[in-house]
């Protein structure tokens, strides 16, 4: 009877552990060479507008159309972010490693373009602009104590952004 009771908790601890191992473990592969595509590419400037919190049944109403919406773990607001920028879901065993003020290395889109400019979160925008080489990811936060997440008023920092745009490219001419 000791030895099934013993047997059976070697199995259930050996179970329980790999769950850790199977989720905490980075999918991530690092040190790869890049590959130069001969192809020209499709466009000479992207325009990427990220509206987050923006509901699937908002948009729906906006344009009558069927927006299919998935979300995965760690559920703050860079999964997304991560996933449209850099190709891949937020790294999981990023959470045990200082999730926000250590965030896992990544290659994204601003990474291989000439210049890249963001404005948006002081959580999010660090992020991309960490593994960048070069001088060319210019990025432009709002002040952490606007974040008021208890305001009724959450357009408040969406504003923020859009006049921010609004003043670079039209009033300083950063893009020209």
């Amino acid at each position: 009877m000791m030895t099934f009771f013993i047997v059976g908790l070697i199995v259930y601890v050996v179970f329980f552990l790999s769950i850790f191992d199977i989720y905490f473990t980075s999918p991530l592969v690092h040190g790869m060479t890049p590959q130069h595509v001969p192809l020209a590419p499709p466009a000479k400037c992207l325009v990427l507008f990220v509206a987050d919190g923006l509901r699937a049944d908002t948009w729906n109403n906006l344009i009558m159309h069927v927006v299919s919406q998935e979300t995965r773990v760690p559920t703050e607001s860079r999964p997304g972010h991560v996933a449209l920028i850099a190709g891949f879901y937020e790294d999981v065993s990023a959470v045990a490693k200082g999730w926000k003020e250590n965030p896992v290395e990544l290659d994204s889109v601003f990474n291989e373009s000439r210049h890249s400019w963001c404005w948006g979160s002081p959580d999010i925008l660090p992020m991309f602009a960490k593994g960048a080489t070069g001088d060319h990811v210019y990025t432009h936060t709002y002040p952490p104590e606007r974040e008021d997440f208890a305001s009724t008023d959450a357009s408040r920092i969406d504003t923020w952004v859009f006049d921010e745009v609004k003043v670079e490219c039209f009033y300083v001419g950063a893009f020209k």
